[in-house]
């Protein structure tokens, strides 16, 4: 096979999450175990830090990998799902895995897909291990997919544990109350590996402190050593200040959006305990490095600005609690009136979304093009029922086009609802 069919098998072979939903879920790691132990165990070879949460984990995961590409370790980073390019997923220091390699993997390991059928998921995760061994990464950064627990990435042990919070998302698969979800989440926590929480909870806290008591793991609390004292915008750059012991610093940030302040705490209390077990990452390495995230990893889709005059922007916010944070966001960033361009999965509880979103919005309902998505009608119709009318769309760049039409120039454009839909943005034809 070459790459383009390679990546047709993975996509359409294997069971696949971002594609079918719910039926391509594997309730436990047995299929990753074998894949991992037919490989040797890739895993094993390298240092790694486990990233989960509901929200703010890809964006932790990229600042954290950025700074550590800056302090001189060779770092691996692998995300998911990506927005353009499967090979967005596994990245060293920037820089994606090949097609070759993509290629020569797959093949390698046709034998065993064969015959334990795994996911598409499992598969990603195992390629990224082995390619990360192969290459010989200091460290690699690890993000969960679902929950914890039971996600492929569960079989490293980490020298270091991060959730960054817990929210409404998934709770077919990982349970109907805020407790059960962080139960699921809590299972990245590893005997004696110190874990990061970006965030008390009332719900979570408990769980996580006795999950973390149980595996005589410490715990760590973002935000108990250092404090969001301010921020601002200032020329397209998030300065964010912070105070620690009386000690105040001014972080620079290329990533917007309000809710990096969180996430800023979330790595700043990361690399605190990462220092203590003997990474050596100076006070140059983490400003730079956060000033130069999007360069040095590629991550999009955060608050992303294509164009101006009108605005347009990108978030991959697709559940209550990110639409809340972009809500925040909206309220400190002026412009004339907000063109909300929305597309949705089936899977997520859109009643909560939609009951947080302004009625004083104009509306483009769409979907994105994968048979999981939301159709445009359907999510026209339940916003009908909390007060919120527009027009529908057959795809994304049919939505922009109309809110292009129709918006002053002082206006802003928002995409979000579903990191798919995002995806489908041609950024070319929007750029400007």
């Amino acid at each position: 096979m070459n790459y383009q069919e390679t990546l047709e098998f993975l996509y359409e072979k294997l069971p696949q999450f971002t594609r079918i939903g719910e039926a391509a879920y594997k309730k436990d790691i047995h299929n990753t175990v074998a894949l991992c132990d037919a490989l040797n165990n890739p895993q094993q070879a390298f240092k790694s830090i486990h990233i989960a949460g509901t929200n703010g984990k890809g964006s932790v995961s990229h600042m954290l990998a950025s700074v550590l590409q800056e302090a001189g370790y060779k770092t691996g980073l692998y995300t998911s799902p990506h927005l353009y390019d499967f090979r967005e997923r596994i990245r060293i220091n920037g820089e994606m895995i090949s097609k070759d390699e993509v290629v020569d993997f797959t093949h390698s390991i046709q034998p065993l897909i064969d015959q334990i059928n795994p996911s598409f998921f499992e598969v990603t995760v195992a390629m990224a291990f082995d390619y990360f061994a192969r290459q010989k990464v200091d460290v690699a950064v690890i993000e969960t997919g679902l929950g914890g627990r039971l996600d492929s990435t569960n079989i490293i042990t980490p020298v270091l544990s991060i959730i960054t919070n817990i929210g409404w998302d998934h709770m077919q698969l990982l349970g109907d109350s805020l407790e059960k979800i962080a139960f699921e989440k809590a299972g990245i926590i590893k005997k004696q590996v110190p874990i990061v929480i970006g965030k008390k909870q009332a719900e979570s806290w408990p769980v996580f402190l006795s999950k973390a008591n149980e595996m005589d793991a410490p715990i760590l609390l973002a935000g108990e050593k250092q404090s969001i004292v301010a921020y601002h915008w200032e020329q397209e750059k998030f300065l964010i200040k912070t105070n620690s012991e009386g000690r105040q610093n001014t972080f620079e940030l290329d990533l917007c959006g309000v809710y990096q302040c969180e996430n800023l705490l979330t790595v700043l209390a990361s690399i605190d305990q990462l220092t203590k077990t003997g990474f050596s990452i100076g006070h140059n390495a983490l400003q730079v490095g956060l000033r130069n995230t999007k360069k040095n990893t590629g991550l999009l889709g955060r608050w992303e600005q294509l164009s101006s005059h009108p605005a347009l922007v990108l978030d991959v916010a697709h559940n209550a609690e990110g639409i809340e944070q972009v809500l925040r966001h909206l309220q400190q960033t002026a412009y004339g009136k907000l063109h909300l361009i929305m597309g949705m999965v089936k899977d997520k509880d859109c009643g909560r979304v939609l009951a947080l979103l302004p009625k004083d919005a104009t509306y483009y309902f769409t979907q994105a093009q994968l048979p999981r998505a939301l159709p445009a009608a359907a999510l026209a119709a339940l916003a009908s029922e909390w007060g919120i009318t527009g027009s529908t769309h057959e795809n994304v760049n049919a939505a922009i086009e109309a809110a292009q039409q129709k918006a002053a120039p002082n206006e802003l454009l928002l995409v979000c609802g579903s990191i798919f839909l995002v995806a489908e943005v041609d950024r070319e034809r929007w750029t400007l």
